[in-house]
């Protein structure tokens, strides 16, 4: 039987800036069981809500006890998973996303984002949250509909690496800001140390693909995740060096790169090969399915490695093996 946990969004259950293989667990959970964890917004100080009364008293506590990492986002984890070996997949199922503030915000800062040289001065805002309602209210008026994700979601990096910065996304997933990994989506991402090593956090309420300026709607999250190692899917061929997820509808890979090109080059390369490994189809035919149902995305440009994904209907897929 399954069990479910808690993790809250305590000093002691995250980390500032970082994933590191070495760090030791803060749960450890059996494969298949469910996880819901708490989450902070990325940014610090600089970005709280100018009315000190909204300000959740679990979010200063963080901010006053962990030291600046060499990354801006709390991460939640992590969390080790019993029989997760390196070259395994860790299979995240995202089960339900609820906010957990009534206010987000958005910032430009200078020197970052898609127009780093043309945006000199740093901006934020900080829009409401309608949970009740589902809207994001933009302080000139405008009202968005909500559309709430986790930026980051991780496994631990490759020991070898040792710690590793928050903000770029790399074959562990990480930084992705990819607005499909929602509720209701699969994520599959490689297992680099023994354990896995689940993270998430960076809460977004709404973005755009692209999350050009450089931040979503950046606010407090809760999400229930069930965690499931999967050794079957390197049997089956269905090889998972990089990210590639699922969504109700759709077979979604995801290309990181520090070029958009490859970014892109990448993801068409992941699909073709999930593609021939679920079905019968030779890597030209499955290529040219690209072409004709396949639709890519620009993710994220902003991250040091970019993010393109492509999305391919399961209808356009034949029968599989």
């Amino acid at each position: 039987m399954s069990r479910h946990h808690e993790i809250p969004a305590t000093p002691d259950t995250m980390v500032l800036g970082y994933f590191d293989a070495a760090l030791k667990p803060v749960l450890t959970v059996e494969s298949g069981d469910t996880v819901t964890l708490h989450s902070h917004p990325a940014g610090g100080r600089a970005t709280l809500h100018p009315d000190p009364a909204r300000h959740p008293a679990d979010y200063i506590e963080a901010l006053d006890a962990l030291s600046p990492g060499i990354g801006p986002h709390f991460v939640t984890g992590p969390v080790h998973v019993r029989g997760a070996l390196p070259g395994d997949v860790l299979q995240i199922d995202i089960l339900d996303l609820k906010f957990r503030m009534d206010w987000g915000f958005v910032a430009i800062l200078p020197l970052l984002g898609t127009l780093p040289d043309e945006f000199d001065t740093s901006e934020t805002i900080h829009p409401d949250i309608d949970a009740a309602r589902g809207v994001a209210i933009l302080p000139w008026g405008t009202e968005l509909p909500l559309d709430p994700f986790f930026g980051i979601l991780a496994t631990s990096p490759p020991p070898a690496w040792g710690r590793v910065t928050s903000p770029v996304p790399r074959r562990f997933g990480g930084n992705m800001d990819n607005k499909e990994l929602k509720t209701g989506t699969t994520l599959y991402l490689p297992v680099f140390a023994e354990g896995a090593g689940f993270y998430a956090g960076d809460g977004h309420g709404v973005q755009g693909d692209g999350e050009v300026c450089i931040t979503a709607l950046e606010t407090g999250l809760t999400g229930t995740f069930r965690l499931t190692v999967r050794k079957d899917l390197v049997k089956k061929d269905l090889a998972f060096d990089w990210p590639f997820a699922e969504t109700p509808t759709d077979l979604m890979s995801i290309g990181l790169h520090e070029s958009l090109d490859e970014a892109m080059r990448q993801a068409v390369r992941e699909m073709i090969r999930h593609v021939c490994a679920r079905t019968g189809l030779t890597r030209n035919q499955a290529y040219m399915l690209c072409s004709l149902a396949g639709n890519l995305r620009i993710t994220q440009t902003v991250d040091g490695n970019k993010g393109v994904h492509m999305l391919l209907p399961k209808s356009a897929l034949p029968e599989t093996k």
